[in-house]
């Protein structure tokens, strides 16, 4: 790769490290439920959330994204010290001295689970897929630097003049419009992986909403999977076909939702568990077992707060302010969440990504704009009820369900009340897969999501924000802001410092409206068996590999 922004913090722990964002409650007696006891290669792992979607273009979260690592394998593969290393591909690319163009040869001995080789044309096909309008990938923006990338998004071209093409049965030349220093790192990331053409035709409509509806290519495929967003137990089966399955200890992974955390670490002490995640008094009770780890995340949760509506009173920035400094987020983390999360001093996470020059890290440049101060925060809400010409508020606050979410939520609904004389917050929980969907058709005051590293840059936070951003979801919009990012992505793209430096002005612009308001920056805690070796997570992209692991009895 060429010149990038660097991990300091987050490429330390080379075992066990966690990076982007997270069903039903499971009876801890329930073997069946937690995958069954611990065989000699298994591996049984907990989720807090259900999987949203098993389909490579739709996926916009955590659980999937590290399940369908797991199963698929793109042109590069994460390793253990986060550096995009050749898997699909049989070689690292060979890159034009302007950066714009990309030669790949294809390793010949990759197949799909069903047999048929990896080709060069099921990356063109995937891509092509998920660039289409019709599909209505929230995730396509990531193609806007591959040349015609952005207008195919736009519906201004046809998905077949996307900058892929296959030169041979073996070999992809890939064309940028502009450079991307990070490019390596998209190429590692589930949304740039091969999708079989004859699979997704085949199933049509239900095309990978279940685990027997589609076709595999990464070290395990999916089985047990039967649905989207309701599932509680799935399983990741060796894939026999892969090209690397020699290296591949593991005969199955058995995954398990459990939402509450005492649950979870009941299969974990009773051995039905291997791996499971753990906050506040949990996480502080158990904080000195040498089974715990704490995993640091390249991840911020926030509240977004739904501005949509041109009436809609978290327009004023003097109520979103107010909102802000009414936060103790060091008590958040401290005394309530106590799973090594991170009071957070932005939008954008610390020791994430350092400067071009290698003398200062993102958070240093942009500032601590985060405070939390009674007396301000009643000095806003006056401000701002003047303004609105009201004299309270009432506010449905939208969550998940899980522990973790359910302790945040209590905590910020008491921290607002307490300072904010007239403002009553309504607690609303929901699974995952529905906080998602209420939160895309905006229908919330406000909700507490997050966002994790889809790679190691600033601009995997500040460009969801712009204007029009799918991912924007409370609709902040300022025309500065755009500027900044407009010109971070096309005109400085080439520029590495001038392109910093745009990227420093937009987050200081949206942490001054406060345009969202951060709560944490995330780390897990977890209980992680002695036996299990190998478990490899990462801060940015997807999180989890689980290709190799090994179970030490």
């Amino acid at each position: 790769m060429k010149k990038q922004y660097v991990f300091s913090l987050f490429a330390v722990c080379t075992l066990v490290l966690a990076g982007c964002t997270t069903g039903s409650t499971q009876d801890s007696g329930d073997d069946e439920a937690a995958g069954g006891g611990s065989g000699e290669n298994e591996f049984n792992f907990v989720e807090e959330q259900e999987m949203p979607t098993a389909d490579l273009s739709q996926a916009t979260d955590t659980v999937s994204f590290s399940a369908l690592n797991n199963v698929y394998e793109g042109i590069y593969r994460l390793d253990e010290n986060d550096t995009p290393q050749p898997a699909g591909a049989a070689e690292e690319a060979d890159v034009s001295e302007d950066g714009t163009t990309y030669n790949i040869k294809l390793r010949e001995d990759a197949k799909w689970s069903n047999g048929d080789p990896v080709t060069a044309d099921d990356y063109v096909f995937g891509w092509q897929r998920t660039v289409d309008p019709e599909t209505a990938a929230e995730y396509a923006y990531l193609f806007e630097a591959v040349e015609n990338g952005e207008e195919i998004i736009n519906d201004e071209k046809d998905p077949e003049e996307l900058g892929i093409e296959a030169v041979d049965d073996y070999e992809l030349e890939i064309t940028l419009d502009k450079p991307l220093d990070y490019f390596d790192n998209l190429l590692a990331f589930p949304i740039f992986f091969p999708q079989n053409q004859d699979a997704v035709e085949e199933f049509g409509d239900d095309y990978a909403s279940t685990s027997e509806n589609s076709v595999y290519n990464g070290p395990f495929a999916l089985a047990d999977f039967d649905g989207p967003g309701s599932d509680t137990d799935w399983t990741y089966e060796k894939n026999d076909e892969y090209w690397d399955q020699d290296n591949v200890a593991l005969d199955r992974v058995n995954v398990s939702v459990v939402k509450e955390a005492s649950t979870a670490l009941n299969l974990f002490q009773d051995g039905q568990a291997d791996d499971v995640k753990l906050d506040g008094e949990l996480a502080q009770q158990m904080a000195n077992d040498p089974e715990y780890v704490s995993q640091p995340e390249a991840s911020t949760f926030y509240l977004e707060m739904n501005q949509e509506d041109e009436d809609s009173p978290y327009r004023n920035e003097n109520l979103r302010k107010a909102i802000s400094y009414s936060i103790d987020r060091e008590a958040l983390v401290n005394s309530i969440l106590a799973d090594g999360s991170l009071a957070p001093v932005g939008l954008v996470p610390e020791d994430m990504s350092t400067s071009p020059d290698g003398n200062s890290e993102f958070t240093e440049d942009a500032g601590d704009q985060l405070e939390f101060d009674e007396d301000k925060a009643q000095e806003y809400w006056e401000k701002a009820k003047e303004e609105l010409d009201i004299d309270s508020l009432d506010v449905d606050l939208l969550s998940d369900d899980t522990d973790k979410s359910k302790k945040s939520q209590e905590f910020i609904q008491e921290s607002i009340e307490s300072n904010l004389d007239g403002v009553n917050i309504n607690l609303n929980s929901v699974p995952f897969s529905v906080r998602l969907d209420r939160s895309n058709e905006g229908d919330f005051d406000l909700t507490i999501g997050g966002w994790g590293a889809d790679y190691a840059d600033p601009s995997s936070f500040l460009d969801l924000f712009q204007t029009g951003n799918s991912y924007n979801r409370g609709h902040w919009s300022n025309d500065e802001y755009d500027e900044q990012i407009e010109q971070a992505t096309n005109e400085n793209a080439n520029d590495s410092e001038a392109r910093w430096d745009n990227l420093v002005e937009a987050e200081k612009i949206i942490m001054g409206e406060q345009g969202v308001v951060p709560l944490y920056q995330k780390a897990t805690a977890h209980m992680r068996a002695d036996k299990v070796n190998g478990l490899v997570a990462h801060p940015a992209g997807a999180q989890y590999d689980f290709k190799w692991i090994t179970i030490e009895e």
